[in-house]
């Protein structure tokens, strides 16, 4: 991406925005006012293209623009900037993620790594106390300016649609505008995500009256409109990303960043970022090939590091190969999936990093031959987790011991996943985040958006003293990112895509929606919704209260000595997690059928451009 130095015909001061944003609160009204929302709905088949997101909202936009001639990729921009409208905890012009693209006309798969940046001044020990020599906890450092990445999402939209739209940046944010503009009705979901965040949004004030009302979470139904982004949409959409990377808004976000204006008296914020507006200018999305595995037939293509759910995906469907999981009993299928999930995400947290930066391996980790010396290692029961990372370097011996030191890794949760579909056959996935519930806190001064937390990504400290970690904080580098969703192929034609939410949860949720619909025969609605259970490596796998109560879970337990912890019973919305995720399936005869989440986070919202009848 290219980026020009222009005269802005738009000058903000931020002192004077500062004191608007304490004297003025958001643009409220009463439940009742404005014009009434469609119902949602979790499915939909039809023709013309389709949309799936968490938003009823966010997902009509993508609609909107596919009426007006766009293609997949204007619908992924035009749903995911609405997103930052609607659930602005989750996106918004402050994060970044990674969008995968099946290209009809060309028949071929490509991805965007739209992940964010450490500024230049980052350094190893930046998430070391300096008073105790010991990483901060996580949820502190989430808290800070410190955590905040270069912002990458304006880039991957421009780069996405430079290279592969047909409308354009400022055709596509319309629908985003109108939305900030007009306002749109809080609901649950929205409500429980402002009180996961309620003292970061107390700590500054343009959050604390954008988001809450007097400090406290909007109530349920509340007309929320947002003309601070309704105008930086609008300044996007006249002149494009250079606004940000050289522009007035990228030293608003570095001056917010850097020297964050606070409530008197606020003790959450304590450690100012970094950034500097050179760090603006010098990000570039990057176009990078796909990675590929073959599964019962199927080309599974999702994203190469930086981030690492196309390596662990992979190698745990080359480990699950050597099952027949569709004749096994659904206990057996299940404990393989688990230890197979254990595996490769010992070999994530080992060996998956920033390629720029470190030497990641991976084409041997998904090496069907090392999975083989993975999948030896599963026995009849449960191993002790965390397990030991392998050696993908080879060569590949039957079986060989493993001794690389074991680590489990922090993630933050609250992410969102796109998938888009139009009438030309383009499929788009796009997952996409500010990072754990609602980033850092902090919004723009002026600008309507809160900035991200992404750098708690990385790892903090080694799993020990002298042990090589490639996911460290380093000047200019990227996080690893779980993040990463997948399109499959059969005989060279895309027949559907699956992508998710939840962190470090987002690869599990694929991979158990994978062989849901693949080896178990569930439709591609049903294999979403279906109860779900995540290992991450860790000593107990985190299950949903379905799952956690089943027949099959209690099997797991008694005969192959698994061990499960419910996940569920908080206010909050990891009531729901292990992961949120949407899908589409490709149906033939040009329909498909877009796939959202019927309960979790309240539901989503799945539209085709012609319903069929």
């Amino acid at each position: 991406m290219r980026l020009r130095r222009r005269r802005w015909a738009v000058t903000t001061s931020l002192s004077a925005l500062a004191a608007l944003l304490v004297a003025v609160p958001a643009q409220l009204s009463a439940a009742g006012e404005g014009a009434s929302a469609p119902t949602k709905q979790p499915v939909a088949v039809g023709t013309g293209g389709g949309v799936a997101s968490m938003d009823l909202g966010a997902s009509q936009a993508g609609i909107d623009v596919l009426k007006r001639g766009g293609n997949a990729v204007d619908a992924a921009v035009a749903t995911a900037s609405a997103l930052g409208v609607t659930i602005p905890f989750v996106a918004g012009p402050g994060g970044g993620g990674f969008m995968v693209i099946y290209l009809a006309r060309q028949h071929e798969v490509v991805t965007i790594d739209g992940r964010e940046n450490c500024p230049a001044a980052c350094t190893k020990t930046m998430f070391i106390d300096p008073k105790t020599g010991q990483p901060y906890n996580y949820d502190y450092a989430s808290d800070q300016p410190l955590s905040t990445g270069v912002p990458s999402m304006v880039a991957t939209w421009a780069t996405a649609l430079q290279k592969y739209g047909r409308l354009g940046l400022a055709d596509d944010l319309q629908p985003a505008i109108s939305l900030a503009r007009n306002g749109f009705r809080t609901d649950a979901d929205f409500q429980q995500l402002t009180q996961s965040e309620l003292p970061e949004l107390q700590a500054y004030p343009a959050s604390h009256w954008l988001l809450t009302s007097a400090g406290q979470p909007l109530p349920v139904g509340t007309l929320l409109k947002n003309p601070d982004l309704a105008r930086t949409y609008g300044l996007l959409a006249r002149y494009g990303p250079s606004y940000l990377y050289d522009g007035p808004l990228g030293q608003a976000i570095v001056q917010a960043d850097d020297h964050p204006v606070t409530t008197p008296g606020q003790t959450v914020v304590q450690l100012p970022g970094i950034m500097t507006t050179s760090d603006l200018r010098n990000y570039r999305a990057h176009i990078q090939a796909p990675t590929h595995v073959n599964y019962r037939g199927l080309d599974i293509y999702s994203m190469a590091p930086p981030s690492s759910s196309g390596t662990t995906v992979g190698e745990a469907l080359n480990i699950l190969s050597h099952y027949n999981l569709s004749t096994e009993s659904r206990a057996e299928a299940l404990f393989h999936y688990i230890e197979a999930s254990k595996l490769s995400y010992a070999d994530r947290n080992a060996y998956v990093g920033d390629p720029r930066q470190v030497s990641v391996p991976t084409q041997e980790l998904l090496n069907p031959k090392y999975a083989a010396t993975r999948q030896c290692l599963i026995g009849s029961t449960a191993a002790t987790a965390p397990v030991a990372a392998g050696n993908p370097y080879g060569p590949y011996k039957s079986c060989p011991s493993s001794s690389a030191a074991a680590q489990t890794t922090n993630e933050g949760l609250h992410t969102n996943n796109i998938v888009t579909a139009d009438k030309w056959g383009d499929i788009v996935a796009y997952t996409n985040t500010i990072n754990f519930f609602g980033g850092s806190g902090q919004t723009v001064p002026g600008y309507g958006f809160l900035l991200n937390d992404e750098m708690t990504d990385f790892d903090f400290a080694p799993p020990a003293t002298g042990a090589t970690d490639p996911n460290l904080p380093a000047s200019g580098k990227q996080p690893r990112s779980s993040m990463g969703p997948v399109i499959a192929l059969q005989h060279g034609r895309p027949v559907f895509s699956i992508g998710a939410a939840g962190g470090s949860t987002i690869i599990t949720t694929i991979l158990q929606t994978l062989i849901n619909h693949v080896d178990f025969g569930m439709s591609l609605p049903d294999a979403l919704a279906a109860p779900r259970v995540s290992n991450t490596n860790s000593a107990t796998s985190s299950a949903e209260p379905l799952f956690y109560n089943s027949a099959v879970a209690k099997q797991l337990t008694s005969q192959y000595g698994e061990k499960f912890t419910e996940t569920g019973g908080s206010i909050l919305p990891l009531d729901y997690y292990p992961g949120d995720a949407t899908a589409l399936q490709v149906l033939g005869g040009g329909k498909v059928e877009p796939i959202a989440e019927p309960v979790r986070l309240g539901g989503g919202s799945a539209l085709v451009v012609h319903p069929s009848k």
